[in-house]
């Protein structure tokens, strides 16, 4: 009996082990979906747009970007981790929903270190403080002076409690002394840049692919870049830590896949990713939107960023006393 049970076994694992190999060497066969969690206009939206065609080109299926956006990134993240983890669906995930949310949205049955395999990072997203045009400020210094001369009178805009650009307004508060009222957004960056180029709100920190065009065309300001150095997209506008505050809180994204997805798969994915990020057009499309290419040596160092990122941004949360759910 135990013979015919090995015999059996032994008959049944090669042609299983065929069939997966088969199956990944197939993929993919049929049209991918990249899951944006934000509305169109952001730099997440931005940067898949780049992305896109040169992923549809080297997987030689049509990859359509989805535009999943609500309850501060969250909806779209749990439409991939809760979507077949075939690599049919691909997640773009930044700091916001990957690192951030998890620290304030404590209920949410979506838990992206559980819930997402890792793939690759792609891109880090410069951050910049912005006014509207109508405000006399023409530097940080100023800015802070015209907050503490009219205490709460200024609205900042906020693409969610949640975002790295809501952190980053609680974080200049605090180092400043200074006091604005916060506007919420649904949708993420995009919605929340029309809020000031219409003047509902006077001043923003958003990612610099979401302000630049309105930088270069004069319907917004930007007082400084929010980056280690000067971004060469705007050479001119000088870095917050050259204006006496310590503040470079990047905006990272990157690739991932539902947990459970075949290491094959994700192999694809990651290789793809990287010839991508390599393409001359993709450099330059990035460059001009002020978007740093940054990729990981493996998804297993991609992993190992991002579990830091989570930590990181905890004790921010923390120490702003930013509000959970």
């Amino acid at each position: 009996m135990k013979k015919n049970i090995i015999k059996q076994i032994l008959t049944v694992a090669p042609a299983a082990i065929l069939c997966t190999g088969a199956a990944a060497q197939d993929y993919p066969s049929r049209t991918l979906r990249m899951v944006v969690p934000f509305a169109p206009g952001g730099a997440s939206d931005l940067v898949a747009r780049i992305l896109q065609p040169r992923f549809t080109e080297l997987l030689k299926q049509q990859v359509v970007v989805d535009n999943r956006s609500g309850a501060a990134g969250n909806i779209g993240v749990e439409v991939a981790a809760k979507a077949n983890p075939d690599g049919y669906t691909i997640l773009l995930g930044n700091v916001g929903t990957m690192a951030i949310n998890a620290n304030i949205f404590t209920k949410f049955p979506v838990k992206p270190l559980a819930d997402l395999m890792p793939v690759t990072q792609v891109v880090d997203v410069a951050g910049s403080l912005v006014v509207h045009p109508a405000l006399p400020a023409k530097s940080v210094k100023e800015l802070i002076a015209h907050m503490k001369a009219n205490p709460g009178k200024l609205n900042y805009g906020s693409p969610a409690p949640s975002s790295a650009n809501t952190l980053e307004m609680h974080m200049f508060m605090l180092a400043t002394g200074t006091q604005a009222q916060q506007v919420n957004y649904k949708g993420g960056a995009g919605p929340a840049m029309i809020g000031l180029l219409g003047n509902e709100v006077q001043v923003m920190f958003t990612t610099f692919s979401s302000s630049v065009s309105h930088v270069k065309t004069g319907r917004a300001r930007m007082l400084a870049a929010i980056a280690a150095e000067r971004v060469p997209a705007l050479p001119d506008v000088p870095t917050m830590r050259e204006q006496g505050l310590n503040m470079a809180v990047g905006s990272w994204q990157g690739i991932y896949v539902p947990k459970g997805a075949p290491v094959a798969v994700v192999k694809k994915l990651f290789d793809v990713s990287h010839e991508t990020m390599r393409h001359p057009e993709v450099v330059k499309r990035m460059a001009d939107s002020g978007v740093t290419i940054v990729t990981s040596k493996s998804p297993e160092d991609f992993g190992v960023f991002w579990k830091s990122e989570h930590e990181r941004f905890g004790k921010v949360v923390r120490d702003a006393k930013v509000p959970t759910e």
